[in-house]
């Protein structure tokens, strides 16, 4: 697939100053879409593995290999060298299949936090993606692109398509959303 033309409606955008909110149209029905967000499995071909306890208060296991998620890519910028391959606890802050998922992102005291929701639209589903207390400018745009590049291999993955290399696409979003986020 090739995003070097994304559809205006594909970048985030900032809803407060520690705040960005991603939008997409997926394929459903929303109890497959669900599935790829809480089936480990699922959840790895695009984002990342582990297992989650499913509900609110649960543990959310991450085990991120950006390095592998897709074919032909470039390898990471020196700055996310040491992070294509990691794991990350979260918590469950909500739980409601198969409309809600939230959850922490980060460690330390103050992690930010992500909050999935899904709708139908026909034969469609609109997931909604915020993500909140960002604590800096340079968190805000690194997850703003590496969402946008994830959720490109999402619907990539969804519709039987080959994503454009993960890496690669994040470099370029990267950019992009220093001008679009200024």
């Amino acid at each position: 697939m090739n995003n070097l033309a994304m559809p205006e409606a594909d970048y985030g955008v900032r809803t407060a100053p520690d705040t960005v909110r991603i939008e997409r149209l997926l394929p459903g029905p929303i109890e497959r879409v669900w599935r790829y967000l809480t089936d480990p499995q699922l959840r790895a071909q695009w984002f990342a593995g582990g297992e989650l306890e499913p509900h609110a208060g649960g543990r959310m296991d991450l085990q991120f290999h950006n390095s592998t998620l897709t074919e032909n890519d470039d390898p990471p910028p020196p700055k996310y060298a040491n992070v294509g391959e990691h794991r990350m606890q979260c918590v469950i802050t909500e739980f409601d299949p198969p409309h809600v998922l939230g959850f922490t992102f980060g460690s330390g005291d103050a992690p930010s936090q992500v909050r999935f929701e899904l709708t139908k639209q026909g034969e469609q589903v609109h997931l909604l993606l915020v993500h909140s207390r960002l604590a800096t400018r340079e968190g805000m745009l690194s997850v703003s692109a590496g969402w946008h590049a994830h959720l490109n291999v999402l619907r990539a993955r969804m519709t039987g398509q080959t994503p454009d290399g993960l890496w690669r696409t994040h470099t370029r979003l990267e950019a992009e959303y220093a001008q679009r986020l200024s």
